[in-house]
C-alpha cells in the first residue's frame, strides 16, 4: 500500500513538473524583439522613440504614432520618418507600462523624454555581436541588408517586407 501511495505520488509530481515547464516556455516566446532594439530588455512590451515621437508595440510588432490627431497602428514608420536608423536612435524601454495604450502617458514622454533625448548608452541587438561598429545599411528585424548601404537609409526596420 505505502509502494502504491509512493508510485502515484510520483506520478502526480511528474506531471506538475511537465506542465510548469511548458508554461513557462510559453512565457519566454512572447514578444520576440527587434533587431534594433536595445540590448539587454528580454521582456518588455513597448519602445518609446523620441526624435521622432513614436512608439514601438513588440508583441504586435507594430509602430504606434499620432496621425491628424488620432493614434495610429502600423507596421511601417510613418512616411516622413521611413528614413529613419532605427538602429542609431534612441530608444526609451518602457517596462512600467503594460497596458495596451502607452500613448496615453504621450504628454509626459514627450517632455521627459524631448527629441534629441539620450539616457545611457545602447547597443542594438543586431549589432551586438560587431564591436564597436554601427549598422549603416538598412537593417530591420533580420538584420539582412535590403542593399541600401548608404549610412543613414534606415527604411521601416522590416527588411523591405512587409510584417
Amino acid at each position: 500500500m505505502k509502494t502504491l501511495k509512493l508510485i502515484t505520488l510520483g506520478i502526480m509530481v511528474f506531471f506538475a513538473s511537465n506542465s510548469i515547464n511548458a508554461q513557462v516556455s510559453v512565457n519566454v516566446n512572447l514578444g520576440l524583439q527587434p533587431s534594433w532594439g536595445p540590448v539587454g530588455y528580454s521582456s518588455v512590451n513597448y519602445y518609446y522613440i523620441p526624435d521622432i515621437q513614436v512608439y514601438y508595440d513588440v508583441r504586435a510588432t507594430q509602430f504606434i504614432f499620432l496621425n491628424n490627431g488620432v493614434w495610429i497602428r502600423s507596421n511601417n514608420l510613418p512616411r516622413q520618418y521611413r528614413n529613419y536608423d532605427l538602429n542609431r536612435g534612441y530608444k526609451v524601454v518602457l517596462n512600467d507600462y503594460h497596458g495596451s495604450r502607452p500613448y496615453a502617458f504621450f504628454e509626459n514622454h514627450k517632455v521627459k523624454y524631448y527629441k534629441g533625448y539620450k539616457g545611457s548608452p545602447q547597443k542594438s541587438i543586431g549589432n551586438r555581436n560587431r564591436g564597436n561598429h554601427d549598422n549603416y545599411g538598412n537593417h530591420g528585424y533580420n538584420g539582412k541588408s535590403n542593399g541600401h548601404g548608404n549610412r543613414g537609409h534606415n527604411g521601416n526596420g522590416h527588411n523591405g517586407k512587409g510584417h
